[in-house]
């Protein structure tokens, strides 16, 4: 069964946070708890990880509008394949994001991607079952995991507004990579999603539209 990262949950994780980390203890009382930021699980947020990729939070938020006139307010896979490429073009998608598009649709519409099994496998499982997509990669997935699974100890080293929070957090000489701040967060376990949720609400804005996304795999 999921628990959505909610209000309490992560204010017990961030809480504990601070019993973990003194820079984290210290920025707390400054910045305050973080907001809980979750959404469903389902089909509509790994697309919206599609639309939001590369492009700013405001024009991501106006096609997705466009979207849900053309396919509708609930959008599905079988709602998604039945635009044509005239329809994608008006609503505001790139030829690329077309293609990521229609894999996810068509992987769910196939079986190839099982929804309600993400919500119970492993987290290398369900890194593995999302970056096997056209478009989607290891940051996709924990993305995906922390806000519409609530994997409480999930974190997308990836980010890049992340790395910049840990670096001034840590007062570090520079942003740390990936794998740095991946070998730094082991210290935040088992709360390192909510870590990942504090460092966002450090630096300045924590939700799924407005963390800093990197390029998506050329697949």
């Amino acid at each position: 069964m999921i628990q959505p990262l909610d209000e309490q949950r992560l204010k017990a994780a961030v809480e504990k946070l601070a019993t973990l980390d003194a820079d984290i203890a210290a920025a707390l009382p400054l910045v305050g708890q973080p907001a809980p930021r979750t959404r469903d699980p389902g089909f509509a947020t790994l697309l919206r990880i599609v639309v939001a990729q590369q492009i700013s939070t405001r024009a991501a938020a106006a096609i997705w509008g466009r979207l849900e006139l053309a396919a509708g307010p609930v959008l599905s896979a079988d709602s998604l394949l039945a635009l044509s490429d005239a329809q994608f073009r008006t609503v505001g998608f790139s030829a690329r994001k077309v293609e990521y598009a229609r894999d996810l649709a068509r992987a769910v519409a196939e079986g190839r991607l099982d929804l309600d099994a993400l919500a119970t496998c492993e987290e290398a499982e369900l890194v593995a079952a999302i970056a096997a997509l056209r478009g989607f990669g290891r940051w996709s997935a924990e993305i995906y995991g922390l806000f519409a699974l609530g994997r409480v100890d999930i974190f997308p080293a990836d980010d890049l507004a992340l790395q910049v929070a840990a670096m001034r957090l840590k007062r570090l000489p520079a942003r740390p990579s990936a794998k740095a701040l991946r070998e730094l967060a082991e210290a935040w376990r088992p709360v390192r999603g909510a870590a990942a949720v504090f460092l966002w609400h450090y630096y300045g804005g924590a939700t799924l539209d407005e963390t800093v996304v990197p390029k998506p795999p050329h697949q």
